[in-house]
């Protein structure tokens, strides 16, 4: 999974990324200090995988990762390359979900790109960049499709699709609010056509440490946030940059008592985890044994040959069964002999759709 984090400058992106990730991206109180976009790669924590590991002591210990993209921060007009607008457009096209930084917190030694707070005018600066970028695109396949259609009736259906979304889009409307999002149709569409304004948006509202000590329910800024991601079927993360960095280095224990004082149960980092893989409909299986046990992300309703061909292309092209244990009946078990006694061990077939949790071990023949 690729998270692309994206905002306006000086809204706190950067210092989100750097304590996400610790990946050290440079952070200063200036536009585009982000020039080329950082990557960082974090580990998904499972609690499941690390018993598995206690279990087996294994060689190898692989949990699964997601990526944080660091992009630079938008300004009004990127679309037409203010900025180096279009080349932080492009990044973003690369990305799974975005995660859009916005700036709720008050503090006058920081500047504001447009002078003052105002999260709605802020997301919507980004938000109509993303879709003008869109709108562009669209143009240009309406063109091809109006000329392919001259010898091939077939693209008369994408040509009305796409000509009902540029009217959408030219209203300052996102794809995924389009009517035809998430149908066949326009899923086969993006294919060809990604476009920025219908990827999943996570809204991670930048707040003070204050604004947690005092509640953060009482903000004026994080209410408006919400109520526009309401309105987006989008999510919306209450986080503040300097206190994840701050947590960033601490031990476990440390971690959750500074974080239980601000009534928080997870580090920003665990909550992005957690929305992202909801946001995509992610989910992990298992591999366990004494030479690795490792997670692997898959999507929701992957079959088990789908599943088997994330380990490799050659199971999945010759696979043949898959034996699979719930990591519950596992754990009630005892171990995985047991768990084959008692017949919590299953032979599955190639229409079983891989659960969250399972732990698999698949049989192929090449």
């Amino acid at each position: 999974m690729k998270l692309g984090m994206v905002g306006l400058p000086n809204v706190g992106k950067s210092t989100l990324f750097n304590a996400l990730t610790n990946a050290g991206a440079v952070s200063a109180n200036y536009p585009f200090c982000t020039i080329e976009p950082n990557v960082g790669i974090v580990s998904v924590p499972d609690k499941r995988l690390d018993k598995l590991a206690e279990m087996y002591n294994p060689a190898k210990f692989t949990p699964a990762s997601l990526e944080f993209v660091d992009i630079a921060g938008l300004v009004k007009g990127a679309y037409k390359g203010e900025g180096l607008g279009n080349k932080f457009l492009a990044d973003i096209r690369e990305t799974d979900a975005i995660v859009h930084v916005v700036r709720c917190f008050e503090n006058d030694d920081i500047i504001h790109v447009d002078g003052e707070i105002n999260p709605k005018r802020d997301i919507e600066t980004i938000t109509l960049e993303l879709v003008f970028s869109d709108l562009e695109m669209v143009e240009r396949r309406i063109d091809r499709c109006t000329k392919l259609l001259k010898g091939d009736k077939k693209y008369q259906a994408e040509l009305e699709l796409l000509t009902a979304l540029k009217l959408h889009l030219e209203n300052g409307e996102t794809a995924r609010s389009f009517s035809e999002f998430g149908t066949d149709e326009f899923t086969e569409m993006l294919k060809t056509t990604p476009l920025l304004s219908a990827k999943p948006v996570i809204y991670a509202a930048n707040l003070s440490e204050a604004d947690f000590k005092n509640n953060i329910k009482t903000s004026k800024h994080l209410q408006i946030v919400e109520e526009i991601a309401k309105s987006q079927n989008a999510e919306v993360l209450p986080v503040c940059a300097e206190l994840e960095s701050e947590i960033s280095d601490m031990d476990k224990d440390d971690k959750a008592m500074f974080l239980s004082e601000l009534g928080l149960e997870n580090s920003g980092l665990d909550r992005i985890i957690k929305e992202g893989y909801e946001l995509l409909e992610l989910i992990s299986f298992l591999t366990a044994g004494s030479d690795e046990c490792r997670a692997w992300t898959i999507t929701r309703g992957t079959k088990a040959p789908g599943a088997a061909g994330k380990i490799h292309t050659d199971f999945e092209k010759g696979f043949i069964r898959a034996e699979v244990v719930a990591f519950d009946d596992l754990m009630t078990a005892g171990t995985m002999a047991s768990a084959r006694e008692k017949g919590l061990l299953r032979l599955e077939g190639k229409e079983y759709v891989v659960k969250d949790g399972d732990i698999v071990h698949f049989r192929f023949n090449v």
